[in-house]
């Protein structure tokens, strides 16, 4: 077991301390980061300034409509009494205030009208008018609003809550790039590193002092630390600009489960096409092979990555439910599913169970693969000679 650790330890001191490995996490955490704050940034501004001329009835209905609105989404209004079409033009032009309704008629705006603004200001030009029509009809509009006040029909959801759908659907798109990406690049590298080292020949004398399985499995957990501390902090970037923007409070419940599936399915997935990878590419010795002999590990990676895209949009969909049980793509459609939720844990189990036997057949094949073919230079060797 040391010669595994000294190799793993080897791969992370070496590809850790890259140029690239380093700007590639920090770009990853930025990236995620600002997923986050985005929506915040489009979403609008958080208060309005709205001036009226004259219509003391329109200045209570926009006050009264500005405090609801403040309780229920954290949106501010304030009212700005102008004396006359002059002055509130100008309060628009300048900046000072969004809007400026004139005499019960008609608003004034530098453009468009900000969609939930004119929403605003239409409630509650309605029910000023309402209000002033009643009053010139001789009723009374407290009495009439009293009797036409009726208590809200109660909604009781009969089945699941779809209240974070939204939010779900987002982080199950998240979770399909962040995973395809790191499910590819990793093996990427794992296959490049065992060429490199079979075309120079180093590989034979390294295996003069540590065992073929030793040599391949310290390089794949080498490089899975590397990944999984890109996986880590893509995951404290979006949680903390989360928590930042205020986004952490519409998160869905159960966060930290989808977290530890990411992590779980993460490592079984890396597991499996990293040691893929290592088995194809140790059949070559030069770069230029690489591409074309892991070629069958691509379009097999982005088959999943297809396939958990489609299971992001529809979750319980059949396909979704039996694809998320079949190894490999389960290592990135499940944790999807998981993040959409209403998984019944007897697939999430059933699901894991084999995957594990899938990852640990490949762990057995790709290392009896890697230790007949890496000391055969020269041509590319063939597959089935290697399996004969």
């Amino acid at each position: 077991m040391n010669g595994l650790w000294l190799v793993a330890r080897r791969e992370i001191t070496t590809r850790g301390r890259t140029k690239g490995f380093v700007v590639g996490l920090v770009l990853s955490a930025v990236l995620v980061g600002a997923l986050a704050v985005l929506p915040r940034l489009f979403s609008g501004p958080d208060s309005f300034t709205v001036g009226v001329v004259g219509s003391p009835a329109l200045q209570s209905a926009l006050a009264e409509a500005g405090a609801g609105r403040q309780g229920e989404d954290g949106t501010e209004v304030t009212v700005e009494p102008f004396t006359d079409e002059a002055a509130a033009r100008k309060a628009v032009l300048d900046g000072d205030v969004d809007a400026a309704v004139v005499g019960d008629r008609r608003t004034l705006a530098d453009g468009e009208v900000d969609r939930e603004l004119g929403a605003l200001l239409e409630s509650a030009h309605q029910a000023a008018q309402t209000q002033k029509q009643l009053s010139e009809a001789g009723l009374d509009p407290a009495k009439v609003s009293a009797a036409m006040r009726v208590a809200p029909l109660e909604q009781v959801s009969v089945g699941a809550d779809t209240r974070y759908e939204d939010v779900r659907t987002g982080i199950a798109f998240l979770l399909v790039m962040v995973l395809f990406f790191l499910l590819l690049q990793p093996s990427m590298y794992v296959a490049m590193g065992v060429v490199e080292e079979k075309g120079s020949r180093i590989v034979e004398i390294l295996l003069t002092s540590i065992r073929p399985w030793q040599l391949l499995g310290g390089k794949i957990l080498g490089l899975g630390v590397l990944a999984l501390a890109n996986l880590v902090v893509i995951i404290v970037a979006g949680l903390g600009a989360a928590v930042a923007t205020g986004f952490s409070a519409d998160l869905p419940p159960g966060m930290a489960g989808i977290v530890l599936s990411a992590l779980f399915w993460f490592l079984l997935g890396y597991a499996f096409f990293a040691t893929m990878a290592a088995a194809l590419s140790s059949l070559v010795s030069r770069q230029e092979e690489v591409s074309s002999v892991i070629s069958p590990l691509t379009l097999l990676i982005m088959a999943t990555y297809f396939v958990s895209y489609f299971a992001a949009v529809e979750p319980g969909s059949g396909v979704a439910r039996i694809l998320s049980l079949i190894p490999p793509f389960s290592t990135m459609v499940m944790p999807v599913r998981t993040a959409g939720g209403g998984v019944p844990f007897w697939e999430i189990g059933l699901a894991a169970a084999l995957m594990a036997v899938a990852t640990a057949a490949m762990l057995a094949l790709g290392a009896r693969v890697y230790e007949r073919a890496v000391l055969r230079t020269g041509a590319r060797v063939k597959l089935s000679e290697v399996v004969r």
